[in-house]
């Protein structure tokens, strides 16, 4: 039984792609996880006692933790989901940013390289280093145009900078040590499970829960939606049959404006769960503040993946989102236990504070 180190793995990404890999393969997955607010092993209640999946508290900095790891589990390939993704929080606070995203995948680069190099060589060839980043590395797109895998980075924000540091040292690390790394760059992701500080579930949550849906400016800015478990066996898909030293753009096709996100969440809302008093959802919307350096416009370009690795979404924005908002709304505990703090309490008495 082979094994694959998956960081992040109780993350929104990360947790989607574990229930993936222990749902329809045979491989045997070691979950790191420093369990940040955002990381909530809530999302893996049913493996919580799978014996091919093992959960490890732990930082990714952490250079002897992850030694340990390596020399234990032997696995063979490591899939990095592992990062602060909110760009919200990284203009208010970039240095946890510039830590677990620059430093940490330094650190597990290293341990991987370390550990890779005593490999036998069939070993050594198979091994697979998964470096997943975000279309957000290369900046703001006008009014036409794709990002496509050969784009000059342009990062705009504390958030994307660290990524596009990232996204550098892995490349780097494949073309001087020749470590086998493959990376992927995706759209914006979207569906069940994610933390209620993004766009879609906290509207979701603040619309059932009688509070503004706030959008920022005038809500025209675009982005390309991914449904996470789209992205999740894409990943896999790029685990097992990409080229070593290349990069594979992963994008949903549905380039959306916040507001027209938020129109279809409304009208989804007023037809899945109808307001007592009889007014729409739709009415709750307020404008704010725009964020600074708020990029105006993200596409994505993944004809390559198609082309060479016959992926593609199973999900249309319209299936995707229905089956999100099916999934907030059958599970408002999940949402309850995040906001309120019960789910850190719990968190804390199992597995002590240590974040």
């Amino acid at each position: 039984m082979q094994t694959l180190l998956v960081t992040g793995g109780a993350g929104f990404i990360g947790s989607a792609l574990v229930r993936l890999l222990i749902n329809e393969t045979e491989w045997r997955v070691i979950n790191i996880d420093k369990l940040t607010y955002a990381g909530n092993l809530e999302s893996l209640a049913d493996l919580a006692n799978h014996p091919r999946h093992l959960f490890s508290r732990t930082d990714i900095c952490d250079r002897a933790a992850l030694d340990g790891l390596f020399a234990a589990h032997a696995p063979s390939g490591v899939i990095h989901l592992a990062a602060e993704s909110h760009v919200d929080r990284s203009i208010h606070g970039p240095g946890d940013f510039i830590q677990t995203n620059i430093n940490g995948t330094y650190t597990l680069l290293e341990a991987a390289r370390a550990y890779w190099s005593g490999l036998e060589p069939a070993a050594r060839s198979a091994f697979r280093f998964h470096h997943v980043s975000t279309d957000e590395v290369f900046g703001s797109l006008g009014d036409t145009g794709l990002f496509l895998e050969t784009n000059a980075y342009q990062p705009n924000s504390p958030y994307s900078a660290s990524k596009a540091a990232s996204d550098h040292l892995v490349r780097a690390w494949h073309h001087t040590y020749g470590l086998p790394t493959v990376m992927t760059n995706c759209s914006n992701n979207y569906g069940p499970c994610q933390f209620p500080e993004k766009l879609i579930p906290l509207m979701i949550h603040n619309a059932v829960s009688d509070k503004h849906l706030p959008i920022y400016g005038k809500g025209d800015n675009v982005r390309d939606w991914l449904y996470v478990d789209d992205h999740a066996r894409a990943l896999w898909l790029v685990f097992e049959h990409g080229i070593p030293g290349e990069t594979y753009n992963i994008g949903g096709h549905n380039e959306k404006t916040n507001l027209e996100v938020v129109d279809t969440l409304c009208s989804l809302l007023d037809d899945m769960k109808p307001r007592a008093d009889g007014k729409r959802y739709a009415e709750q919307k307020v404008s704010v503040t725009d964020r600074p350096g708020h990029d105006k416009r993200y596409a994505i370009d993944a004809g390559k993946i198609e082309r060479e690795l016959g992926w593609k979404p199973v999900e249309s924005f319209e299936t995707g989102m229905r089956k999100t908002v099916r999934w907030y709304l059958d599970n408002p505990e999940w949402v309850a236990h995040v906001v309120s703090g019960e789910y850190r309490q719990w968190m804390d008495r199992n597995y002590g504070d240590r974040t």
